[in-house]
C-alpha cells in the first residue's frame, strides 16, 4: 500500500514538473491579454483628452449624393468616396451641452489616413492633405491636428474629407467625429500619450526580450549549434512584433512626430513579422518542406518589389499594403495546407508545434477581414497572438540556453580531443615512418647497390634513385598532417616495389588503378604491400604475386592489396604491433578520412587487405 502511495506521489511530482512550462505560458498569456484588452477597451486614438470637448451637428453626403443627417453612433464610410460634412460645432462640458457659448476655439482633429479641408464663411480654408506644403504627405498616417474654428456660432461650416488610399480605414470619419476635443497644447498630447503608454511600453519590453533571443542566436551561431537558424528567426519575429505594438499604440504621433516614418515602420514591422513567420513555418516543415520553401522564396521576391517601388516611383508605401495583404493571404493559405498535410501524418512528431503555427496565420486573416469590413483597423487579433508566440518562444529559448551552454562545453571538450588526436596522429606518422626505415632494410638496400655497382652500374643508379625517392616520401610525411591523392601514394608504392624487386626478382607485382582521384592518408598502401611481402611471399619457397587494385562503388573508394602467400588463420588473435604499421594505418584512416582496413586470409591461399574510404567524408 505504501509503495502504491509513493508511486502515485511520484507521478504527481512528474506531472507538475512536466506541466510547469505550460502553467507559465498560460499565466503570461492571461496577463498580457488582459493588459491589451484593458488598453483597447479604455482608450482609443479618437478619445477626448479632457472633460471639455467639442461635438459636430449637421449633415453629410458622399460625393454628389443626397444629404443625410449625422447621427451619433451611425457609421459613415470613408472608403466609398469623398465625404462632405456641413453643420456647426457646439461645446460639451462634463457630458452636458453648453448652448450659451460662442467663440473661436482651437479644436483637435484626429485623422486616420485621410485629408481634409475646413471652410468657413469669410475665411481662408484650412487644408490638410497630401499636397499641403506644411504637412507633405502626412495624410498617409494617423495624427492629431489643431485648427481654430467657430464653436456655438450661427453660420454653418463645411469639412471636405478625402481618402487618398480608398482602403484600410473604413471607420476614419467615425473616429474623426467622435474625436473632436479642445486642444490644450502640451496637456492634450500628454493625455493622449498616457492612453497608449501600456501598449507602447509592452511593445518596448517585447523588443528588449527579442535581444535575449538574438543574443542566444549569435552565441549559438558562434559555437556552431544546429538550431541557430530557428533562434534567429524567433528573435527577428519577436523584434518586429514589438515594433508593431509600439507604433500601433494610441498617440504614436505625439511619441514620434514623423507621421510618414511611423506609418512606414508600422507597415515594415508587420510585413517582416509575417515574412519571418513564414520562414519559421517553412523551417519546421518536413514532408512539405519544398513547397514551403518555394512559397517563402516567392514571398520574399514579391516583398522586395513592394519595398523598391516606393523608392523608385511616386507610389506611397501605404498604397501597396492592400496588394501585400492579398499576396500574404495567398502565401498563408499555402502554408496552412502544408501544415494540415504535416499534422495528418501519423509518424510526424511535435504536432503541437504545427498546430501553434496555425494561430498567427489565422489571426492575420481575421485582422485583414476585420479591417476590410470596418470592424476594426490593424492587427488587433494578431497582437494577442504576439503574446502567445512570445510566451512559447521565451520558454523555448530558456530551454535552449542551457543546451547551448552544454554544447559550448562539449565543443571545448571536442577541441581538446582534436588537439590530443592531432598529437596522436603526429606520433602515429612518426611511428609509421620509423617502422618503414628499419636498419636491416637500409643495409640490405645499400648491399644491393654495392653489388650492382660492379655487375650493372646503370641498374645501381636506378636503385639509388628509387631509394632516395622512398626516403624522401617517408621523411616528407612528418610535415604532412593532411591526406594526399591516391595517385601520389602509388608513386611511393612504386619506388618501394622497385627496391624490393631487385632483392626478390622472382616476385610479381601488378597494379590496376581504376580510380586514383581521391584522398588517402600518406603511407597507407606501401606498408600493406610490405606486410604482404614479409609475412606472405617471403615464406614461400619461390616467387609469389601481389596485386594492387583501386576502384570505387556508389558509396566508397576502395583499394585491394591481394597476395598468394602463405596466409594465416584469422580465428587466431594476432598482435598488430608485430606487423608493420597496421594499427597506425587503421587509426589514421579512421581519424583523417573516416576509412577502415579489413583483412581476410586463408592458410595456404593468401591474404586480402581492403581499404575503404566513404565518399561523403570531406576528402
Amino acid at each position: 500500500m505504501n509503495e502504491e502511495k509513493q508511486g502515485l506521489e511520484n507521478k504527481v511530482k512528474i506531472f507538475k514538473k512536466s506541466y510547469l512550462p505550460i502553467y507559465g505560458i498560460i499565466f503570461l498569456i492571461v496577463v498580457a491579454a488582459f493588459v491589451l484588452w484593458f488598453n483597447d477597451f479604455n482608450s482609443t486614438q479618437a478619445t477626448g483628452a479632457i472633460a471639455a470637448s467639442v461635438c459636430f451637428e449637421g449633415e453629410y453626403r458622399v460625393d454628389d449624393g443626397e444629404w443625410l443627417p449625422v447621427v451619433e453612433g451611425k457609421h459613415i464610410s470613408s472608403t466609398k468616396g469623398d465625404v462632405t460634412l456641413k453643420g456647426k460645432f457646439y461645446f460639451m462640458f462634463e457630458g452636458q451641452r453648453v448652448n450659451d457659448f460662442a467663440g473661436r476655439v482651437l479644436v483637435a482633429f484626429y485623422t486616420n489616413h485621410i485629408g481634409l479641408s475646413i471652410h468657413e464663411a469669410g475665411l481662408d480654408p484650412f487644408v490638410l492633405d497630401s499636397e499641403h506644403y506644411w504637412f507633405g504627405d502626412t495624410s498617409c498616417g494617423k495624427s492629431w491636428t489643431a485648427c481654430e474654428v467657430m464653436v456655438g456660432g450661427t453660420e454653418p461650416l463645411e469639412i471636405h474629407i478625402n481618402n487618398p488610399h480608398g482602403f484600410g480605414n473604413e471607420n476614419a470619419i467615425d473616429e474623426l467625429l467622435s474625436g473632436f476635443s479642445i486642444w490644450d497644447n502640451m496637456e492634450f498630447g500628454k493625455s493622449i500619450l498616457e492612453k497608449g503608454s501600456v501598449q507602447r511600453n509592452l511593445g518596448i519590453l517585447i523588443m528588449i526580450v527579442s535581444l535575449l533571443f538574438l543574443g542566444t542566436a549569435l552565441f549559438s551561431t558562434l559555437i556552431h549549434i544546429k538550431n541557430s537558424k530557428i533562434l534567429w528567426l524567433l528573435g527577428l519575429l519577436v523584434l518586429c512584433a514589438g515594433i508593431y505594438m509600439s507604433y500601433e499604440a494610441t498617440g504614436v504621433s505625439f511619441w514620434s512626430e514623423s507621421i510618414v516614418l511611423n506609418t512606414t515602420l508600422l507597415g515594415f514591422s508587420m510585413m517582416f513579422y509575417m515574412m519571418f513567420l513564414s520562414m519559421l513555418i517553412a523551417f519546421i516543415l518536413k514532408a512539405t518542406k519544398r513547397i514551403g520553401n518555394i512559397t517563402v522564396y516567392v514571398l520574399m521576391a514579391v516583398n522586395a518589389i513592394l519595398f523598391i517601388l516606393p523608392l523608385m516611383t511616386d507610389i506611397l508605401f501605404y498604397d501597396l499594403w492592400a496588394w501585400w495583404t492579398v499576396i500574404q493571404l495567398i502565401a498563408n493559405a499555402v502554408l496552412m495546407v502544408c501544415l494540415i498535410v504535416e499534422i495528418a501524418s501519423e509518424t510526424l512528431q511535435f504536432k503541437w508545434l504545427r498546430i501553434i503555427a496555425f494561430l498567427p496565420l489565422v489571426s492575420f486573416g481575421i485582422d485583414a477581414l476585420g479591417t476590410w469590413v470596418g470592424t476594426w483597423m490593424g492587427g488587433i487579433v494578431s497582437q494577442y497572438v504576439f503574446i502567445v508566440l512570445l510566451a512559447i518562444a521565451t520558454i523555448m529559448v530558456l530551454k535552449l540556453i542551457p543546451q547551448n551552454i552544454n554544447a559550448a562545453a562539449k565543443a571545448k571538450e571536442l577541441e581538446m580531443e582534436r588537439i590530443a588526436l592531432n598529437a596522436e596522429l603526429t606520433e602515429s606518422r612518426m611511428s609509421t615512418m620509423m617502422s618503414q626505415i628499419r636498419p636491416h632494410f637500409i643495409y640490405n638496400t645499400l648491399g644491393s647497390v654495392e653489388q650492382l655497382c660492379e655487375l650493372d652500374p646503370k641498374k645501381a643508379g636506378e636503385l639509388v634513385h628509387d631509394f632516395a625517392k622512398y626516403l624522401r616520401g617517408n621523411f616528407g610525411e612528418l610535415d604532412n598532417p593532411k591526406p594526399i591523392l591516391m595517385s601520389k601514394e602509388m608513386e611511393h608504392v612504386h619506388h618501394y616495389v622497385s627496391i624490393e624487386n631487385v632483392r626478390f626478382p622472382d616476385m610479381t607485382f601488378t597494379f590496376e588503378m581504376n580510380s586514383d582521384d581521391f584522398n588517402i592518408p600518406a603511407l597507407t598502401i606501401q606498408p600493406i604491400v610490405e606486410n604482404a611481402i614479409k609475412h606472405g611471399l617471403m615464406k614461400l619457397q619461390k616467387g609469389g604475386t601481389i596485386n594492387v587494385v583501386s576502384y570505387e562503388t556508389d558509396t566508397h573508394y576502395c583499394v585491394l592489396v591481394e597476395d598468394d602467400g602463405v596466409g594465416f588463420d584469422t580465428t587466431v588473435m594476432h598482435d598488430e604491433r608485430k606487423h608493420v604499421g597496421l594499427r597506425n594505418i587503421r587509426e589514421r584512416l579512421k581519424a583523417m578520412v573516416g576509412g577502415s582496413l579489413e583483412i581476410e586470409s586463408t592458410v595456404g591461399v593468401g591474404t586480402k587487405a581492403l581499404v575503404k574510404i566513404p565518399k561523403e567524408e570531406k576528402q
